[in-house]
């Protein structure tokens, strides 16, 4: 059975893991959502992960202090510097608390990373005003928020990502997820054209697919499957396919890219066989 002292070993064993490179030595980085809460890991202890093994002294955000505790303890194992802090993403002094006791510690900041999500696949026509806006706090003004905060303290190079969902592509049914995260996409975007002339970059990830704590927690091993087969590589992502593109975006490698979505996902949905789409193959008969 695995213990959750084997969780930092197991889930930093894929290859994707090992950022290559100390490109980010002497930065300040803050990801909110970096606690390590099991084996199979998150996207936010991913990025903090890649940025800590390039250099970057990182502050892992959450509000689970075991699961913040254990990142660090991981990435100070490895040899890297970080911290935990607490704060309540949907309460703006709270975050503007912790933001603040971050810089501080750390003389500024480089890099900012918001993981935080989630919410029921639940109807949005559907839900009371208290679901809908506990689905908003957490997805979209918890970034926010981050943002905001951060702003002041960024330096010139800085660099933001945020995470979103590729529920933005689909056309319904509504939920509030997937409208909470399209106005996540929005904001990067606009917040890139704002932070622009003080140096700051900013982009998102658009996650597809992929396994990890999120996805195992209502997944059966057969709709794990057909939700493969439905992926156009025929393959399944992990938390550090995510991790690795939120760090390209975050280094200076990507100096020269701000206001992008970056989707990753496989390629995305993918119809297979005879489908009846204009220009598919008529079906054959079978012979007699």
């Amino acid at each position: 059975m695995t213990t959750q002292d084997d969780w930092a070993a197991q889930t930093t064993a894929d290859p994707l893991s090992d950022a290559g490179a100390t490109d980010m030595a002497g930065k300040a980085a803050l990801v909110a959502g970096g606690g390590l809460s099991g084996p199979l890991g998150g996207v936010g202890f991913s990025i903090a992960w890649l940025c800590a093994m390039a250099g970057s002294r990182v502050a892992v955000v959450d509000r689970d202090r075991e699961a913040g505790e254990r990142a660090v303890a991981a990435i100070r194992d490895a040899g890297s510097e970080a911290e935990w802090f607490s704060a309540d993403v949907t309460d703006s002094a709270s975050v503007e608390a912790c933001v603040d006791a971050v810089a501080e510690r750390f003389g500024g900041l480089d890099l900012v990373a918001d993981s935080i999500g989630g919410g029921g696949a639940v109807p949005a026509l559907d839900v009371d005003d208290d679901e809908f806006d506990r689905v908003m706090q957490l997805n979209f003004l918890s970034a926010w928020r981050i943002i905001k905060f951060s702003r002041r303290h960024l330096r010139r190079g800085g660099s933001i990502v945020t995470i979103s969902s590729g529920a933005t592509e689909g056309r319904g049914p509504a939920m509030p997820y997937t409208i909470a995260k399209t106005a996540l996409e929005k904001l990067t975007v606009t917040a890139a054209s704002t932070l622009a002339p003080d140096g700051v970059r900013v982009n998102g990830v658009r996650v597809g697919m992929i396994w990890g704590a999120f996805a195992a927690r209502g997944m059966t091993e057969e709709q794990r499957e057909l939700r493969r087969q439905n992926v156009a590589l025929q393959t399944e992502g992990t938390v550090w396919d995510i991790a690795q593109a939120a760090y390209f975006l975050l280094s200076d490698r990507a100096r020269w890219v701000s206001g992008q979505v970056l989707a990753v996902d496989g390629g995305g949905f993918a119809m297979r066989g005879n489908t009846g789409a204009a220009g598919s193959a008529p079906a054959r008969k079978e012979e007699a």
